[in-house]
């Protein structure tokens, strides 16, 4: 057991967990109200928000995973940042449209918004239950990246014994998020991102010093693992791999339940768009954490004796903790695995959230108690992040490892297949609400055998057309497929005559910036300076 590690890690915990019961009072509101507990009133700045949507999309998973799959599978590994960087001229273009419609209507959820676009229960049903499928195995992924650190402190043990820090970890985080709601990781991620900015600086800086120089690192890696490899000829290889999944993803990440949250708290448009100016800050650091594969590597980590039960047990996935016990004294190799388990706890709590925020408004209310409180809907919203948080923790304990990833591997691959309904219709109505409803089967079915036929071992899919082999994101080819069959049917339906229901919304709701929801509380001009 690393005492030292140990005790700076359970310092730093507690510091969170005193923050997280602290943030019930911080921009104080109504907590029995659902727009409170889950968006936090809409109060967020462009700061809060930077700190609280960095720290819902940059998780401890990333913290891990991007390294990781550096260390074991190069210059791949890199997609991660042209993807970064895609998405936020997408983030600037779309999202001001949605949180304009959603403040000026008081929806909640990217579901609430699909609803009364295209007045349709069924279709707002299937946004719903896909952002929570897509959400409940990423939550799951936050644990990983807990039980490698703690495991890295040398905390080891079967059954009830070796699972007890991350329930002890898990039963706090859904303590303070029941109580505080929103405004808990918001608070925290604050320090979350301050403690991973300080780790990564001091990591970037003293560890290359300590394996002489950059120049040498590179030089030490092998040159398969430096670039991407040159396609064979008749297939495009690692380059269309590469490509797809750069800007897949990139069309991914926003339509997370947990980012379309982060997106609603905001106080107003202008927010977002600074936001989608300054969280790039982020790549730039991703970019600096992508590089610890290579430092790893480079250190021979991964040919220690000492760390050999780890790599077996935890596989790339303890490239990073391996080269900070390895690099740094144990009270700094605390502080760093203290910073990526808060940087688990934060999207852990934000996601949690979101799920509850769906499963309330979109499935709890409309179809199970229609007449329901605004109390009785906050504090369902309260129990079933706890159910969650409970679901993706036995996820974690009770099934083989492998098993979380490979059905996270799918996350991507779902929720992508939301974007016709959600991006498009923020923009027209042109598709026809059934036809979206196909598109979303057919992507859906189709993603998925993609990656059942690569015995969800990956999801970069090889397509065959015309002798030519180009190998993709699934999620990308899935979406593909589903706008396809969605502006066919569009057609169809349109010839046939069926009825595409009323829009709820008008074209002032997308583009005005008033505070004034429907029924709901406005956000206070103290939130609206740049400052905040």
């Amino acid at each position: 057991m690393n005492w030292t590690a140990l005790i700076v890690f359970i310092l730093l915990f507690a510091f969170v967990t005193v923050l997280g019961f602290f943030a019930a009072r911080w921009r104080h509101g109504n907590l029995d109200q659902l727009h409170e507990w889950g968006l936090a009133g809409r109060r967020f700045g462009t700061i809060v928000t930077w700190f609280l949507l960095g720290g819902d999309l940059y998780t401890a998973y990333t913290f891990i995973a991007v390294p990781a799959l550096v260390f074991g599978a190069g210059a791949i590994g890199m997609f991660a940042l042209p993807y970064t960087i895609v998405v936020y001229p997408f983030v600037l273009m779309v999202f001001p449209r949605l949180w304009s419609v959603a403040h000026k209507r008081g929806y909640i959820t990217a579901a609430d918004f699909v609803q009364g676009r295209y007045d349709s229960s069924g279709l707002a049903l299937i946004i719903a239950l896909t952002g929570i499928l897509a959400t409940m195995p990423y939550i799951a992924l936050q644990l990983v990246g807990i039980q490698v650190v703690i495991g890295a402190m040398g905390f080891h043990g079967t059954g009830l014994i070796g699972d007890l820090p991350l329930i002890i970890a898990f039963a706090i985080l859904a303590a303070y998020t029941y109580t505080s709601g929103l405004r808990a990781p918001a608070m925290i991620a604050v320090v979350k991102d301050t403690l991973i900015y300080i780790t990564v600086i001091a990591a970037v800086i003293i560890i290359p010093r300590q394996l002489g120089g950059y120049a040498h690192i590179f030089s030490s890696i092998p040159p398969a693992k430096l670039l991407l490899a040159t396609p064979p000829a008749g297939s495009w290889g690692a380059y269309s791999a590469y490509g797809t999944l750069a800007f897949g993803s990139a069309l991914t990440l926003f339509l997370y339940p947990h980012s379309v949250t982060g997106v609603m708290s905001a106080s107003n448009r202008k927010v977002i768009r600074r936001n989608a100016a300054l969280l790039p800050a982020y790549t730039f650091l991703l970019g600096l954490i992508a590089l610890l594969g290579y430092m790893a590597l480079a250190s021979g980590v991964h040919d220690m004796p000492r760390y050999a039960p780890y790599f077996k047990q935890y596989g790339p996935n303890f490239a990073v903790p391996a080269l900070m016990l390895n690099s740094f004294p144990a009270w700094f190799a605390g502080f760093a695995f203290g910073a990526i388990a808060i940087g688990a706890l934060v999207p852990a709590a934000i996601m949690s959230i979101a799920a509850a925020n769906l499963y309330t408004r979109n499935i709890y209310r409309p179809y199970l108690r229609p007449n329901c409180t605004d109390k009785q809907e906050a504090t369902t919203a309260k129990l079933v992040s706890l159910i969650v948080k409970v679901g993706a923790l036995a996820f974690v304990i009770f099934l083989p490892l492998k098993y979380a990833i490979q059905l996270q591997l799918l996350g991507g691959v779902w929720i992508i297949q939301t974007l016709p309904a959600i991006v498009i219709g923020l923009f027209n109505r042109w598709l026809h609400r059934w036809a979206l409803v196909l598109g979303w089967a057919a992507g859906m079915v189709s993603g998925t055998w993609m990656v059942a036929s690569l015995h969800f071992k990956g999801t970069v899919y090889p397509l065959h057309l015309n002798g030519l082999t180009m190998p993709g994101y699934a999620a990308l080819y899935g979406l593909i497929v589903n706008l396809v069959v969605a502006a066919v049917f569009t057609v169809v339906f349109n010839l046939l005559g069926v009825s595409r229901g009323k829009d709820h919304t008008s074209e002032s709701d997308y583009v005005s910036d008033a505070d004034t929801t429907s029924g709901k509380a406005a956000a206070s001009p103290d939130f609206e300076a740049p400052s905040l």
